[in-house]
């Protein structure tokens, strides 16, 4: 027990719990966005619910009232449409609010060890030379 337990507490663990959460909540957020907005604005070109696109392959398509297709073969490409206009919303989101400041982050963190590892190389080389200087004098 004392190993689960450390290892439900590690901190990826937890961190990665928060991401499921969040990413759930977030889902709904983009879901309602598309939704609300996405399909609003193809409706002026044509039907206001992306899942109603579709396409018959073969022969004349017939669907029950239950929505199951009886006759034909029926391509639902409107669902695969709005699907992946979620998927692009989502991965926009995640990398303009997520990645590109976590990014700019690390460079100045980057940067900044940069300068703290120089300044310690001088202070290296300075420490030398004061030594070396310590040494011609004896």
């Amino acid at each position: 027990m004392k190993g689960f337990k450390e290892f439900l507490l590690r901190g990826n663990v937890v961190d990665l719990a928060v991401a499921v959460v969040i990413g759930a909540a977030f889902t709904n957020i983009v879901n309602a966005f598309v939704k609300g907005v996405i399909n609003p604005i193809v409706g002026v070109f044509g039907t206001k619910d992306l899942a109603s696109y579709s396409s018959c392959l073969k022969g004349p398509c017939e669907v029950s009232a239950t929505g199951e297709v009886t006759r034909g073969i029926l391509i639902l490409w409107g669902s695969v449409l709005s699907a992946a206009l979620s998927f692009l919303i989502t991965a926009a989101v995640v990398y303009f609010i997520l990645i590109v400041p976590m990014n700019r982050m690390a460079a100045k963190r980057k940067s900044a060890a940069e300068v703290a590892a120089e300044a310690e190389a001088k202070e290296v080389q300075l420490l030398t030379e004061i030594r070396d200087a310590l040494v011609a004098q004896r």
